[in-house]
């Protein structure tokens, strides 16, 4: 890859996720470096008023006892005429409608009600670069009402995005199109983050809007705002039900994120049917409370200009987010399934397709365009090359004026490292005093952040207990943005999912989050997301297993280690020592793609002899061994705190004159990723009395040990009692290893 120096910024930034995107993707959908011949300014259109009609009557609700006040009708942006409007907004119910129905699989209903706040945005408002979707000063979309994808997909499409071709429309949901059932970020360039399960992605917004009000409070200069984006969200009733939507929102009205911009698609219809059966809250009233501002369309049919008038009074609400509220009817157009859950999650069925195309004067074949419709969109590609072609230039001036600067927001950009930034991290030796990892995670925490210009984060109101507290920084909060500890409060599902949003905004933004480990359980579906959609979050999770103590069996993990070596592209990492965790630290860095978890102690442990950064990276690794010829009488096999209990078992095996080798296993994941002869030399197969201990579930270890192994841990919940008197009970102890090693040899 071309390195910066002979690049624009904004090209190397796009060699780069060329470069890392999925090998098994087809050469169609890639970005080419040759699209970046980036154009003259040329200004935009000026904009041509006219006043919607309502086709349709809205749906009433009979609690819309609403005082929220509706938008006044003003127009913004570069609206074309009213005619052409409507008639690329059913551009887009038909792509969605089409694309559902030759799939047989999909969810219409959305696309055809949300058309319009979808055309105003990505016609009229947002700023990007279709032929760069990574172009860094974009404004970023997330439909976190991820099923109704077909709206994103359609505009993409229109907006001239090489990533959704009219294959991919025709392919949507099949193997190898880039249309998959909900938006991924990893699949389709375009597409900002995962979304699908309700509420992440609202969450992920949260992230995305921290991240711009964080980068811009550090780097923009009186002379240069070098940074300058909004964020965009459409939600549904789902989003607005599942409890990680008001976590995350809640924090985004205390921190006062005013460029987010949240579309609330009030179609009152969930998969059930009407939400008077389950959902009759009064919403605006909620985040009038969480601290928005709000907004209602009541025709979000089409009221075009009403629409337009609440984007433009939203951006002049500078310090709270808003949410606008806009009333649609889920299906609208379709004669006899509009207003129903019956088009909300499945094809209109043919019938109804050729009614709605009746209904809506639309006498096209499937999947056409019109030509003054795709004219009309044309101008995108220019206008957005002339959009990049204008921000490198004045990236090239801050760059000039402001050196340090500029080099810190390049490799945050770009998510290239500084040279040399693993020397900062701190080395321990069998001398040094014993300590609990957490602990020792807080060390490498304050060391990394002063070379890492892209780490911050913090804890859900745990960081004196989870030691998570970068100490030369203070809070971000809603007037010091530029700060690096982030504060949660108590909302843990809504803090990775707002982490997954921070890690996928630039490369070089290093997020971590950290609470309890048996609190991951409120959180798992973020970190899966994360694994999902390659964001290298840094998940901190102390308090990781019996050794806790008295806090008693709702604290202490039992099944977490398993079930997270369990989930694919997540790496689980388990130090013993000080040298383990700052290999951890070391690995999670660099694992951008991949989030990591660092499971880690309350009680101190010794540092011990044999530990290493280099052995962390393999995941498993031979610590002592007094055999010869990779021929061990056993093989003790331990992680985090119950190494040093192999260790000693080890010690007293040695003096009954047995060749015993101790392995320290961080990592299943990576350890499964060396070559075989690097785990042969490890794990020798001719050795077949092996012994693991950790203070966990023992499912899975049969993989490491082999079926003539054993596995000591623990296969039922904890206990209240001091730890030393718990490992004493469950039997971790270096006798009870000894004991299982001889039985074997």
């Amino acid at each position: 890859m071309a390195s910066t120096s002979s690049l624009t910024l904004s090209q190397a930034i796009l060699a780069r996720a060329i470069s890392c995107h999925d090998s098994s993707q087809s050469s169609d959908h890639r970005v080419s470096l040759s699209t970046l011949s980036l154009a003259t300014f040329s200004g935009l259109k000026s904009s041509i008023s006219c006043a919607s009609t309502s086709r349709r009557r809205l749906p009433t609700r009979s609690n819309q006892n609403r005082q929220v006040r509706a938008a006044a009708v003003e127009t913004i942006g570069t609206a074309a005429e009213t005619s052409l409007v409507e008639k690329s907004i059913n551009t887009i119910r038909f792509l969605a409608i089409d694309a559902v129905e030759k799939a047989n699989s999909g969810h219409p209903g959305l696309p055809m009600g949300c058309a319009p706040m979808g055309h105003i945005l990505y016609d009229e408002v947002m700023r990007y670069n279709p032929k760069n979707p990574y172009w860094f000063n974009r404004d970023r979309f997330v439909l976190s009402a991820g099923h109704g994808c077909m709206l994103q997909y359609a505009l993409l499409h229109l907006a001239g995005y090489d990533s959704v071709l009219e294959d991919d429309l025709k392919n949507f949901r099949q193997w190898g199109s880039k249309s998959p059932g909900h938006p991924e970020n990893f699949e389709t360039p375009g597409v900002e983050v995962t979304t699908g399960p309700l509420g992440q992605g609202i969450a992920n917004a949260v992230g995305l809007a921290l991240a711009e009000k964080h980068l811009a409070a550090r780097f923009n200069k009186p002379d240069n705002e070098i940074i300058d984006h909004y964020t965009y969200a459409i939600l549904g009733d789902g989003c607005q039900m599942e409890g990680i939507s008001n976590e995350a929102c809640s924090l985004a009205g205390h921190w006062g994120l005013g460029k987010l911009i949240a579309f609330y698609d009030d179609n009152h219809i969930s998969i059930d049917g009407d939400t008077e059966i389950a959902f009759t809250e009064n919403v605006d009233k909620r985040f009038e409370g969480l601290g928005w501002h709000v907004i209602w369309v009541k025709n979000g049919n089409t009221g075009y200009d009403d629409i337009r008038a609440a984007i433009k009074e939203a951006k002049a609400v500078k310090d709270k987010p808003t949410l606008i509220k806009v009333t649609t009817t889920i299906g609208f157009g379709s004669p006899n399934k509009a207003n129903s859950y019956s088009v909300h999650g499945s094809a209109l069925g043919a019938k109804e397709v050729d009614a709605t195309r009746k209904n809506l004067g639309w006498p096209y074949e499937p999947f056409h365009v019109p030509e003054d419709v795709k004219g009309h969109w044309s101008r995108h590609v220019p206008q957005g090359a002339a959009l990049e072609a204008e921000w490198n230039t004045k990236f090239a001036e801050y760059e000039k004026k402001y050196k340090e600067e500029a080099a810190d927001l390049k490799s945050i950009i770009t998510g290239e490292l500084p040279a040399g930034w693993e020397k900062a991290l701190p080395t321990y030796t069998p001398e040094s005093p014993a300590d609990a990892t957490r602990n020792l995670s807080q060390q490498n925490l304050n060391a990394l952040v002063k070379v890492l210009p892209g780490l911050l984060g913090g804890s859900a109101d745990l960081a004196s207990s989870n030691m998570t507290l970068l100490k030369m920084y203070g809070d971000f909060q809603k007037d010091t943005p530029e700060e690096r500890n982030v504060r949660f409060g108590v909302r843990e599902h809504g803090m990775g999912a707002i982490c997954n949003g921070i890690a996928l905004h630039s490369p070089g933004l290093i997020p971590y989050c950290a609470t309890f480990f048996v609190f991951t359980d409120y959180m798992r579906a973020a970190i899966r997301i994360s694994a999902l959609s390659e964001a290298g979050v840094i998940y901190v999770m102390t308090h990781d297993s019996i050794g806790l103590g008295e806090d008693g069996p709702t604290h202490q993990p039992i099944e977490h280690l398993a079930s997270f070596r369990a989930m694919p592209n997540i790496l689980m990492l388990r130090p013993a020592d000080g040298n383990e965790t700052a290999g951890a630290y070391k690995v999670a860095v660099l694992n951008r793609k991949r989030p990591s978890i660092l499971a880690l102690s309350r009680q101190k442990l010794p540092q011990l002899a044999g530990t290493s950064f280099e052995g962390v990276e393999k995941g498993g690794y031979i610590v002592s061994d007094n055999s010869s010829g990779n021929n061990p009488d056993v093989i003790l096999i331990g992680t985090g705190s119950e190494l040093e209990i192999a260790a000693k078992a080890a010690d007293e095996l040695r003096k009954g004159g047995k060749a015993v080798r101790v392995v320290s296993f961080v990592s299943w994941e990576l350890f499964d990723e060396q070559s075989d002869a690097y785990k042969e030399s490890v794990l020798p197969a001719a050795v077949s009395a092996r012994v693991s201990i950790e203070a966990g579930s023992t499912f899975g270890w049969e993989k490491i040990v082999g079926p003539k192994g054993k596995a000591i841990g623990i296969d039922r919940f904890g206990a209240s009692a001091p730890a030393g008197r718990i490992y004493k009970e469950f039997g971790l102890t270096p006798e009870a290893v000894v004991a299982a090693a001889k039985e074997l040899c």
